[in-house]
């Protein structure tokens, strides 16, 4: 089994992303998928909102949908999420109730404060890996390893 190795440039994108949706005090989602040309960040059309009672959340729309159907070949998966929280990396009760990738070995990624967290790396971001039962919870360190890790900025 290898780890999915994430390339230093899509963890950058994935938190500039969520930083410029962060700074108007929302979230932001995406998709990572892998191909034959290694992984690839999927940003889709999405609506974030807030709630009269200050909750943060985002939607994918369903322009956002079909971009990610058209953007996998026959030879790509998506294998993870990875969206952004206001404050602490947790999945929370709606990450449970939807959770956008149902296969055995999905990843989902929560980034701490709306992306800032990114910028310390995986280890700052709550990962979880789907299996039979559902979300089990990876901690840093050599059981996360096994399944994710983030690429030096030379790619090496």
């Amino acid at each position: 089994m290898t780890p999915l190795l994430l390339p230093h440039q899509l963890l950058l994108d994935a938190g500039a992303f969520f930083e410029a949706c962060g700074t108007r005090g929302l979230e932001g989602t995406a998709m990572i998928k892998i191909g034959p040309g290694g992984p690839a960040l999927i940003i889709p059309d999405q609506q974030p909102w807030r709630s009269p009672a200050g909750h943060v959340a985002v939607e994918v729309t369903r322009a956002g949908q079909l971009e990610l159907a058209r953007a996998l070949t026959a030879e790509e998966l998506f294998v993870a999420r990875i969206h952004s929280h206001p404050a602490e990396a947790f999945h929370s009760a709606a990450d449970d109730a939807n959770p956008v990738l149902t296969h055995e070995g999905a990843l989902s990624i929560v980034v701490p404060f709306f992306g800032l967290g990114l910028r310390r790396g995986l280890d700052a971001c709550a990962v979880l890996r789907r299996d039979r039962t559902g979300w089990c919870g990876l901690p840093p360190g050599a059981g996360r390893d096994r399944w994710i890790g983030g690429m030096p900025e030379n790619g090496r």
